[in-house]
């Protein structure tokens, strides 16, 4: 029997959704702001895990724009029935307010790379939505309401609605399931039947060091339902030296060996010697957001049980089928010699489309287009992707020609719209090309090198723009030729672009670095980038 590393999704990869077809497995996870919506991952062993669906990638399946940081996408559920798979999600339109407000869809395929249907409004009011088809073939769907009378405690319930799925149609008639635990922000709730029982599967303590799963079961659907023995089946909260924290949001499957897994939702803490813990009452920050684990489930008395104890641990044994090839180091480069993006990148709220790009304007290069600045929420011209280590380099190779200060374009590490830096080139009227770096700190702006910018030479072509990444911290550094590097003597905190930094109503994501191009002006300019590197560190 193999190990499996925990996490299998590192990076910001939340709320997972295991769904299996035959012998082939499959984890839908939460996306938020960034486009496409939804990202799917198979799998034939459990350890080793490869994205082949991205399915909310146009604007008719997804429209994103002016959606506030870490809204959008939230917890989807896939699952598979009637020869087609099903994929619920969230889209949140308001996070900032007395309680927060998001549309509900359903959209199915027949295979897991689509095409995937029209979307069917699924209602409004609530989050976290879940279906189960029960083996007489009628379908429910379960979910967290929210609304006015209040968004958290002491109103934790989840109720459950038939679903006519040859009217697409909700049944008005809506059942309570469950009203929480005092652990309270009961959410992310699944249904799954075994041997005469239903389990329902829930969320609780909020997405932070608090986080549980809790379990529950009933000889029927609608309940009564009894909580299991230990309340909570899995959480971090009572090892603060645990490695895997923030443990919770589970997902039950069975593999086609009989055996059970739980996914779910985990965070990596900065636990590196000699590194003080800054946060959280200790515990620390985790820049590489809420990531994906693994745990083998064993059944006592008709209840399910981690093994091993109900904290996440760093290795499971994995299943008895036969192990496949590892996928690599995590090493990734593109030279945008393909007219599609490649899926690792993503673009904020909108596609990539002829407003913010071309992949061939210029074969050979992303050209990005000047729009927005890295603080808008609709049209901004961003190509990025996760964090997936705490020590790793990304370097790209850039040309760019801009006629004054309000057009720039470089490289950025980006948490949200008001948490971010930015490494760019500019020109200024009196000293042509420079550079400079931004960085806003919770909404506040500081700009480094403003005043002793560094020059770029008027016969200088390609500018090689490098970020390193080590641990706590990280700095820029470029290069003339791509050969002779030299350090900006400026060093940023890594560890605030992390949920536990951000804090307040929207902490949900996770850094990532990108290219960028912006152009307030209006005037009109673009910036060719010839290639985008990732390489983790040892």
């Amino acid at each position: 029997m193999y190990q499996i590393e925990n996490p299998i999704l590192t990076g910001f990869n939340p709320d997972p959704s295991l769904c299996r077809v035959g012998e082939d497995y499959y984890i839908a996870t939460s996306t938020f702001e960034w486009f496409p919506g939804v990202r799917i991952y198979h799998s034939r062993d459990l350890k080793n895990w490869s994205l082949v669906s991205t399915p909310l990638n146009t604007v008719a399946l997804l429209d994103m724009k002016g959606d506030p940081d870490s809204g959008g996408i939230w917890a989807p559920c896939l699952s598979y029935a009637d020869g087609k798979f099903w994929l619920l999600y969230t889209d949140v339109k308001i996070v900032d307010s007395p309680w927060k407000n998001g549309r509900n869809f359903l959209v199915t395929a027949p295979s897991i790379e689509g095409p995937w249907s029209d979307p069917i409004p699924m209602g409004n009011g609530g989050f976290d939505p879940s279906l189960f088809h029960d083996t007489d073939g009628r379908k429910y769907y379960i979910y967290r309401p929210w609304g006015p009378r209040h968004h958290s405690n002491p109103h934790n319930t989840i109720v459950m609605q038939e679903f006519f799925a040859n009217t697409q149609k909700l049944s008005p008639e809506r059942t309570t399931l469950f009203t929480g635990t005092p652990l309270g922000y009961t959410e992310g709730a699944h249904i799954y039947r075994r041997e005469g029982y239903y389990y329902l599967l829930v969320a609780e303590g909020g997405t932070s060091y608090e986080h549980a799963v809790v379990v529950l079961r009933a000889k029927t659907l609608a309940g009564p339902y009894e909580l299991h023995p230990d309340v909570s089946m899995m959480t971090s909260w009572h090892l603060p030296e645990n490695p895997l924290q923030k443990s919770g949001h589970g997902s039950l499957l069975e593999t086609h060996t009989g055996e059970w897994y739980m996914a779910y939702l985990t965070s990596r803490p900065l636990h590196l010697p000699g590194i003080p813990r800054l946060a959280a009452g200790g515990r620390g920050y985790c820049p590489l957001g809420r990531e994906t684990g693994i745990t083998r489930i064993e059944w006592r008395d008709g209840w399910p049980y981690v093994e091993g104890g109900k904290h996440a641990a760093l290795t499971v044994p994995g299943p008895r089928m036969t192990e496949q090839v590892a996928l690599g180091s995590g090493a990734w480069r593109t030279d945008f010699d393909s007219d599609r993006l490649d899926p690792e990148l993503q673009t904020l709220r909108i596609p990539f489309d002829e407003t913010l790009g071309s992949l061939t304007a210029r074969p050979g290069f992303l050209r990005l287009y000047g729009n927005d600045s890295l603080n808008s929420t609709f049209t901004q011209s961003t190509v990025a992707r996760r964090w997936q280590h705490f020590r790793f380099r990304a370097e790209t190779q850039m040309a760019f020609s801009p006629r004054h200060f309000q057009q720039s374009a470089g490289l950025t590490c980006y948490y949200n719209s008001k948490n971010w830096t930015y490494c760019f080139m500019d020109r200024e009227e009196d000293r042509g090309r420079t550079l400079k770096i931004i960085q806003l700190d919770h909404n506040v702006a500081h700009w480094h090198l403003y005043d002793n910018p560094i020059p770029v030479p008027d016969e200088v072509e390609n500018v090689w723009l490098r970020v390193e990444v080590d641990a706590l911290t990280y700095c820029y550094r470029y290069s003339f030729d791509g050969e002779n590097w030299q350090t900006i003597p400026l060093t940023f905190e890594a560890w605030k672009l992390s949920d536990d930094y951000i804090g307040g109503r929207g902490f949900f994501t996770g850094a990532f670095v990108g290219l960028h191009c912006e152009d307030i002006s209006g005037d009109g300019c673009y910036a060719d980038f010839a290639s985008f590197s990732y390489q983790p560190e040892s």
